[in-house]
Formats: structure tokens, sequence, C-alpha cells
């Protein structure tokens, strides 16, 4: 199934594939954690963390803030020892690597202290654009700006606290910008009230955002995630906390079965998970497959091979898994029409218009528009080899076309790390 050259992975096609599997832990929630945490008069324990480098990359930020951060990787547990909101250090230069929400994280959280800080990250990171977040926390009070380009990484924080008081937004290109901000609110001297117009992106990261805050005793209030107030001053409690796996990890082990006409069971997820893209089982079902549920885990099952059908769905409450519906849509009978992600030309890479790229190889016919694409299917998938741009996304969605097709290489494959360090051993004990 999986054949390492190099740093490249050579795919090889199987039959239908079936089994059980735990993806690591949702890094979305282990962030989100590790941050409030930092906040908290005490030390908090994380279960079930993976240590990513996007989670590196976060723990690698409160340690340069000056937080005790010590990790037990053997356990999977992270200990985080807070500071009751005081930031340890005054004086910190950060580098956030290619980790978007470590640089919009590490940003909101550096404002709430006293002291000058720094914040950097990849050329890539250089480029995605994280204005609307530093104007929002302007106007909060924070001594927020730019060291070049305005808009744009690197920042420099001449910090005060927070003062509070309101924030308004036209539609923001990231989730993470809102999220950065409640969860700093509480220790602002003010009540902070945060107003987006035509509602948040990305809502389900809202709702788990609230529900982190919750489970450690601050509480916001919402109107339709169009209007939150975070009444201060609120303290997070310091707690023990066992990470749930990762819903976008998950995607690519259900869409193995879907695609291949397998049965694959994820441990450790259900509907009433705090991870929005647990959806994903859903969009699978449009497309013909089963989907089980038991008290620990979510299955599906595809409906075999060519048996697959092509849908129109729009994905922005999750935006993670557009390139894993992608490649499934290699293998639908009629066209798959993707809507409402226009976000996604500001991540890793610009998605839209790699999957473009890389669809295309595969001999697909694929219509790009300003918010989504359209993708029909070839009637027999090309061999190519897939840039995967760095991006870890696309390593991972990709290589599900080689369960199905011959010929498909994925460049670059160890960009994985950033996510899901050990994603195609995992995928290899599928059978």
């Amino acid at each position: 199934m999986v054949e390492r050259i190099g740093d490249d992975v050579r795919m090889h096609p199987v039959g239908p594939l079936h089994g059980s599997v735990r993806p690591p832990g949702s890094k979305s929630l282990t962030n989100r954690y590790l941050l409030c945490a930092a906040l908290t008069d005490g030390v908090s324990t994380l279960r079930g963390v993976t240590v990513s480098e996007d989670v590196q990359a976060m723990m690698g930020g409160l340690g340069a803030l000056g937080f005790r951060v010590e990790t037990d990787e053997a356990h999977g547990d992270v200990r985080v020892r807070g500071e009751n909101g005081r930031l340890p250090a005054d004086d910190a230069d950060i580098d956030a690597g290619n980790a978007g929400t470590a640089m919009r994280f590490l940003a909101a959280l550096a404002c709430v202290g006293y002291g000058r800080y720094r914040l950097d990250g990849s050329p890539r990171m250089r480029a995605r654009p994280i204005g609307a977040l530093v104007g929002a926390l302007q106007q909060l009070g924070s001594g927020i700006g730019y060291e070049g380009r305005e808009g744009f990484p690197p920042l420099t924080i001449d910090a005060r606290g927070l003062r509070g008081g309101a924030v308004r937004f036209a539609r923001p290109p990231s989730s993470q910008f809102i999220s950065a901000l409640l969860m700093v609110a509480p220790y602002a001297g003010d009540d902070v009230l945060i107003e987006v117009a035509g509602g948040a992106p990305s809502a389900p990261y809202i709702d788990m955002t609230l529900s982190v805050m919750q489970s450690l005793g601050v509480e916001a209030l919402t109107v339709d995630r169009t209007r939150f107030v975070v009444p201060a001053p609120q303290r997070y409690r310091a707690a023990s906390v066992d990470i749930e796996p990762d819903a976008s990890a998950a995607t690519y082990f259900w869409a193995a079965a879907a695609i291949t006409g397998g049965s694959v069971r994820v441990g450790g997820l259900t509907r009433g998970s705090r991870q929005g893209d647990v959806g994903f089982v859903e969009v699978l079902r449009q497309m013909g497959c089963e989907v089980a549920e038991g008290p620990d885990f979510l299955a599906v099952r595809g409906p075999g091979v060519g048996k697959l059908h092509g849908i129109d769905v729009d994905l922005n409450a999750m935006p993670d898994t557009v390139q894993t519906l992608a490649v499934v849509a290699l293998f639908a009978d009629e066209p798959t029409r993707i809507r409402n992600v226009a976000n996604l030309r500001l991540k890793e890479t610009d998605r839209l218009a790699a999957l473009g790229h890389e669809l295309s190889r595969l001999g697909a016919l694929v219509e790009l528009q300003e918010d989504g694409l359209t993708i029909t299917p070839p009637h027999r998938v090309t061999p190519a080899a897939i840039e995967t741009y760095n991006d870890h996304r696309m390593a991972m969605s990709f290589a599900l076309a080689g369960l199905a097709a011959d010929g498909v290489v994925i460049r670059n494959a160890g960009c994985v790390r950033k996510s899901f360090p050990t994603f195609f051993e995992t995928l290899s004990t599928l059978e």
C-alpha cells in the first residue's frame, strides 16, 4: 500500500480496506487548551496530545513567553503551569513557523501581558493576512503593529494589557481571529463585545472555542454567532483534560473506506464531538456510503467501487475536509461541486489553486470558482506525481487516490509532520 522513496511515498492500489484506527489528539483542541491553561493559576494536564509541528509551535511560543510546559510524549501528556493572567517574560521573540493557529493565538496572548514581543513565521506565514486580528486587538487597547508590510507578519507588540470594549469585524478570513479574541477576553479590564457582520466563518470552530472556555469555568454569550459578549474579569481554572482524537485526521480513514468500498471504524469520536469535522460522515452518506455510530466510534462503509455519487455541498463549516472530499470526488459517477470555501486560498498554500493543479494531473476536469471548485471525475485516474506544496492536507488527501489507482506518488510526504506524523503508518494498518 505504502512504499517510501526518500521523502516521497508511492502508493499501491488495494482491495476494500477494513479496520479500526484512532487518530492523534485534536490539534485544534490542544492549542486552545494550551492557551487557556497558560492563563490559569495552577497546573493543567492535557492527556492524549500528539506533539505535531503545529502543537510544537504553540508550546514553543508559550515557552518563549516564559511559561513552563512539560511533555511526556510516551503517554501523550502535556503539563502547563499558568501564571494567573501574567506573562512571565517581558521580552520575547517568537517563531510560529508555518502554524497559523499558533501565530494568531500567540499574538492575542502576548497582548495580555506587559512587555515587548515580536512574532514571526515562515515565508508562507508572512504572506497570510492578519490585519483583521491586529486591528481588533488595537481596538481593545493593545500596542500591536507591524514590523514591515502592513497587514502581515512579522508583528511587534508593545504590550500593556487589554482595555476591553467593542470590536466590529467585517467577515474575517479566519474563525481563528475570533477564537483568539474570545480566549483572551476574560483577562481584559472591561467586558469585550465582538460583532461579526454576516456571521462567523467556520462556525463549528467558534463553538469549539466557546466549549473549551466553558469547560475551564469561563462564560461567553453569543447571539447567532454574529455577536459575542465576554464579561470581564473572569479567570480560567486549571484542570486535567482528555483531548479527543482529531476529526479532521479521521476524515482520511472514512474516505479510504468510501474510495475502496471497505469499512473503517474511527475510535474516540461520535456525532457529539466538539469538532465540526465529524460532520464529514454525513457528506459521505450523501455520496452513497453507510454510516454507523457506537458509544465511542463512528464508522463508514463504502458503497463499492464505481458506486459513489457526485454531490453539491457547502463546506464553509468544515474547510479542512475540502481536500479529502475533492479526492473522493475523483471516484464518483458525476461531478462534485464544493462551495463557500474561499478562505482556502489563505491556508498553508492556496488550496483551491493547488487542488486544481493536482486533480488535473490525475485526469479530472476542474473548474475553479471564486469560492470553490467543480470536479468532473475522469474515466480512469491518470498516474501522476503529486506536489504537496508543503501542505500536510494535500499529502494525506492525495495519498487516498493511490488506494484505488496505479502510479500515484506523493512528493515531500514528510510534510504530514505538521499535524499527523504517523499518518502513513496508521493508514498501513488497514487491511
